[in-house]
């Protein structure tokens, strides 16, 4: 700004004013004394020296004020959770207070707990109106017993090993983690703002259900504690859902770690089930705790609801976070790729770690170790269903999902429960993206009346189906034995993937030797009296059999389409993997199929 002032003015006259004025204004000033062309004072505003008293006004300025103070004292009274007894009660049991776990999640390098909506759910319920923090009872009285900061369910937004993911954390120090109104309408809020935004979610559970004595308004609700489990069903698929148990998760709490596409339970600490032991015990008459009713061995091994168990809180956020390096944000991305590493044991043992009798069994996972990058194999479910190994690995950098028959058990032939746990695996990893690679050894399905008991056929059907649906790059390689429908579950020739690769241990036939001469020959057989002499015709017929289902003849008729030697089959995956990343697979127009 220029300012001309009268003619006679000294130049320290002149400096004075551009400094008042600098100060006052705020702009920059030359200061011109009567007609000159040049001023006689020039001042910077970012140089003029302030006042004493305007370095006052402005430090005071940055004091909060009383209506701010006030506001932080009632912030930090939500952020102490409920009762100080049941804050004990955490620490006895080895857990962290909800807002310790959330820093033990989000603080370091690529971790932040950027937001948090809905502090203040529920707060006119709890709150004396203007009571600071200090004036508040929170010593576990029965008057605080009645506090519900938060709602007890704290929704926001953070980074998660430099992924943008959405939260959900229960307080079991409020009303055991139990679900309310206002704690409901955040729970689905975040929901449907992930619909939106196509970023992962996970849930840190730790509740004990609806809030019994609360539920008029948020039961049965179109916009209660039943669209939970709707918003479940549209983000399946969507975007990778993620729930770790950290406490007994009851009735309605329980349904979220099921609809989840992954749970992680901790161990001594997690459980789940449709109705507690003192319920089960008042239906049924059986007294049980809550462990045996559905802790991480019964989930784990015998419901398949718990993908992995962890020993501690902390191992639970380790595993949460190398589970996510495999997982896009959302369906319409890829898998994030990191760079390659060579396998823990070298490809050229491959051939040795498959045994030359078709029946001996041996670790799959021997096989896989030398296969895929060094650390990267990441089995899911490993005590559920163990005749088929489920895991995420990767080769060069890529991420891919893993289907092996496990010989090491049971032969590897296919049960419900491992048929089960194969087409889920399968149906996950193609909803996100991830390439398949089959590992074929299995003698196929199980016969018996106890399988057929256990819906062998059901679950068998779910399996092929999956395999069949799937649209990701696929890859099979038939290790060693591939009979019956087995290798139809396990991605053979018809169901279109895009390579069958075999190593020279291949078979494929509708059943192995022995079963085939028993079949085919039991009269021609037992019509052979001299044992020496049935013998060396069983033994002739065998030959005959495996020549007729050799892998070598398979690759001559072109049913599979290459033999490769053991050694080279990492690098032939990895460059089949690599052509075919971008290929493009289409399903038939319907609304859905009618199989899982």
């Amino acid at each position: 700004m220029d300012v001309r002032i009268a003619d006679g003015a000294s130049s320290e006259e002149a400096s004075a004013i551009a400094t008042a004025l600098a100060e006052h204004i705020g702009a920059d000033i030359e200061v011109y004394v009567g007609d000159e062309t040049e001023p006689t004072a020039v001042q910077e505003v970012d140089s003029a020296p302030k006042s004493e008293s305007n370095r006052r006004g402005r430090t005071a300025q940055l004091e909060p004020t009383e209506r701010e103070r006030k506001l932080w004292a009632e912030i930090e009274d939500i952020l102490e959770g409920g009762p100080t007894k049941y804050r004990d009660q955490l620490s006895e049991a080895g857990k962290l207070f909800v807002r310790d776990r959330l820093e033990l999640w989000f603080s370091g390098d690529g971790n932040e707990f950027l937001f948090e909506d809905g502090k203040f759910a529920a707060f006119d319920d709890w709150h004396p109106d203007g009571a600071a923090a200090d004036e508040t009872d929170t010593d576990g009285s029965a008057e605080a017993g009645d506090r519900l900061p938060a709602d007890g369910l704290i929704t926001g937004a953070a980074t998660f090993e430099n992924r943008d993911v959405h939260v959900m954390a229960n307080d079991y120090t409020v009303k055991r983690g139990s679900m309310a109104g206002k704690g409901v309408e955040k729970f689905l809020r975040m929901q449907q703002r992930a619909l939106k935004t196509g970023q992962p979610v996970l849930y840190l559970m730790d509740s004990s259900g609806g809030r019994i004595d609360q539920q008029t308004g948020f039961f049965a609700n179109r916009e209660g504690i039943g669209k939970y489990y709707y918003n479940h069903s549209m983000l399946s698929g969507r975007v990778p859902q993620i729930c770790v148990l950290y406490g007994p998760c009851i009735a309605g709490a329980a349904y979220t770690p099921v609809f989840a596409d992954f749970t992680v339970m901790v161990e001594g600490m997690s459980a789940m089930a449709i109705a507690s032991p003192r319920m089960v015990q008042m239906v049924t008459g059986e007294e049980i705790d809550m462990q045996e009713l559905g802790g991480p061995a019964v989930h784990a091994r015998e419901s398949g609801s718990a993908d992995l168990v962890a020993r501690d809180e902390e191992h639970a956020r380790e595993l949460v976070a190398q589970l996510i390096t495999y997982l896009p944000d959302n369906a319409d991305e890829s898998p994030p790729q990191v760079e390659g590493t060579e396998p823990v044991s070298s490809p050229k043992g491959i051939d040795a770690v498959v045994p030359q009798h078709p029946n001996k069994g041996y670790d799959m996972t021997d096989l896989i170790e030398r296969l895929v990058d060094a650390s990267s194999l990441f089995e899911l479910r490993p005590d559920y269903g163990e005749e088929i190994v489920t895991a995420f690995a990767r080769i060069d950098g890529r991420p891919i999902g893993i289907v092996a028959n496990q010989p090491a058990h049971r032969a590897g032939a296919i049960f419900p429960d491992a048929a089960e746990k194969a087409a889920e695996f399968i149906w996950k990893a193609d909803a996100f993206n991830v390439p398949l690679l089959y590992l074929c050894d299995t003698p196929g399905f199980m016969a018996g009346s106890q399988v057929e008991k256990d819906a062998i056929l059901e679950k068998g059907k779910k399996m092929i189906y999956a395999t069949s649906s799937a649209t990701v790059p696929q890859q099979t390689v038939v290790v060693r034995k591939a009979y019956g429908a087995g290798i139809y579950a396990m991605g053979g020739p018809a169901y279109d993937p895009e390579s069958v690769i075999g190593l020279p241990s291949g078979e494929i036939a509708i059943m192995g030797p022995e079963a085939a001469i028993n079949a085919v020959y039991a009269r021609k057989l037992s019509e052979v009296d001299d044992p020496d002499e049935r013998e060396e015709l069983e033994r002739e017929l065998r030959e005959a059999y495996r020549e007729d289902i050799d892998i070598h003849r398979m690759a001559s008729e072109v049913v599979i389409d290459e033999i490769v030697p053991p050694s080279t089959l990492r690098e032939e995956l990895e460059n089949r993997f690599e052509f075919y990343a971008d290929i493009e697979k289409s399903l038939p127009s319907k609304k859905h199929g009618t199989i899982l």
